[in-house]
């Protein structure tokens, strides 16, 4: 009998990661060893079960589904990982395959479509949602052919992001300290970086900014 593949589901929406399961579970070709609901929760369970797929979501409490996949891709590399998200911007498709994503979905797929992507992406192969890979194909053109201005949002690393989008949660330094494993001193000056960089000088500030750029659902 042929072994299951086994997945572990990152979404923060619990209606969808019991559909996720069941169908998944259903099929008879993978079984569902985990669930989590927000990316530090993700890292560890990942990191623990070392699972051969993850169905992930980006836009999640407490650390981004990119911020994930930079850090699992590292210590997973056998994992493949899938993004299932509402976002179709350009921005966040290329971000995910450059920080090693392994095919993007869009919740709008169907179970057929999601199964083929899962299994494209188990056998080595990248998988892009049908209306957004010409989106893909322009961007991946636009960037061959020059390099684009540096936005201020470029200039943030991926620790500044993931205490951006922290501070836009309505955390306190001595919470984002606790939650990142780094000291408050180190915390405020991310901030005083994130601030400068943006050229933003408050919390509401700080907080309307990481709404718009996706980090924080309104």
């Amino acid at each position: 009998m042929k072994k299951k593949k086994s997945v572990v589901i990152v979404e923060d929406h619990v209606i969808l990661r019991q559909g996720l399961r069941s169908l998944l579970d259903s099929s008879g070709e993978f079984e569902v060893v985990e669930e989590a609901e927000d990316g530090m929760e993700a890292i560890r369970v990942i990191q623990e079960k070392n699972p051969d797929l993850v169905l992930l979501d980006i836009s999640m409490p407490k650390m981004n589904g990119i911020s994930v996949i930079q850090q699992i891709s590292g210590t997973c590399p056998d994992t493949k990982i899938l993004v299932l998200t509402m976002h179709q911007e350009e921005d966040y498709i290329l971000e995910t395959f450059q920080c090693g994503a392994d095919g993007y979905c869009l919740k709008t797929t169907d179970y057929e479509e999601l199964l083929m992507a899962a299994k494209a992406v188990l056998e080595g192969k990248s998988y892009v949602s049908p209306e957004i890979s010409g989106k893909v194909l322009e961007g991946y053109i636009e960037n061959q052919r020059t390099l684009r201005d540096r936005s201020s949002w470029d200039t943030l690393t991926p620790r500044e992001k993931e205490v951006l989008k922290l501070v836009g949660e309505g955390y306190q330094n001595k919470e984002i300290a606790n939650y990142l494993c780094i000291s408050i001193k180190t915390v405020e000056k991310h901030r005083s970086n994130i601030m400068e960089k943006v050229n933003l000088h408050s919390a509401s500030a700080l907080t309307s900014y990481a709404i718009e750029k996706g980090l924080v659902t309104r």
